[in-house]
């Protein structure tokens, strides 16, 4: 019997790669509130470039980044780290881990709690996506495991899930669903490529004017 992990393997590495063209406001159009992170997680330096990667979970209770820590040795190139913190009082990472994670080939950080060494972490370009910079940094003594489920933003997240990010957003697509929802993406990308403003325009008045009119709005 044939083996074919490693050609499945590359396909859910192409297809994560061709989610860096689409747009999170594409995908929340898609997948609904549900899949996007709230507006607390944000990026953390202006310009972010959109990062789009298969999700490397992480949990860290509350005082704790040890493992974030580990997980910098262990997340495949591309991959983005997705972390549930337990808390906003103590830094998960900084300028180092960030500077070894970017050595390292990961695409990103992205977590519910908080960073420090922040001029660093621009300096160098490294994306991290979180509620905020303190400098206290946390403990590492609680270990857990690696890829289990994760809540971060709000959003429901597991290890291999697409994490699609900019400054637009933070959107979630279940990898179970992620060859759809990308098919799904690129028709509804490549039509709102292809309308005018002209054409948007009428169909946006008829619709708004239909609306109103429905709901007994009178000039």
């Amino acid at each position: 019997m044939n083996d074919n992990s490693e050609f499945e393997e590359f396909e859910e590495f192409e297809k994560t790669g061709e989610f860096g063209d689409i747009s999170p406001t594409t995908l929340a159009d898609l997948l609904g509130r549900g899949q996007v992170m709230d507006i607390g997680v944000r990026p953390l330096w202006p310009s972010v470039p959109r990062v789009a990667g298969p999700a490397f979970t992480v949990r860290c209770p509350p005082g704790d980044n040890l493992m974030l820590h580990a997980a910098i040795h262990r997340a495949e190139p591309g991959a983005v780290i997705v972390v549930e913190s337990g808390d906003v009082d103590y830094a998960l990472a900084g300028g180092n881990v960030c500077a070894v994670a970017q050595r390292r080939g990961i695409a990103a950080f992205v977590t519910d709690g908080v960073i420090r060494d922040l001029a660093e972490v621009r300096e160098m370009g490294f994306p991290v996506f979180a509620r905020g910079v303190i400098p206290v940094p946390g403990t590492k003594k609680a270990v857990g495991p690696l890829n289990s489920p994760v809540r971060c933003g709000g959003v429901d997240v597991d290890a291999g899930d697409i994490v699609v990010a900019d400054e637009e957003g933070i959107v979630v697509v279940p990898r179970v669903r992620s060859g759809q929802v990308l098919l799904d993406a690129r028709a509804k990308a490549a039509k709102e490529a292809g309308e005018s403003l002209d054409a948007w325009e009428a169909a946006h008045r008829a619709r708004i004017d239909g609306i109103l009119r429905d709901n007994g709005f009178e000039d």
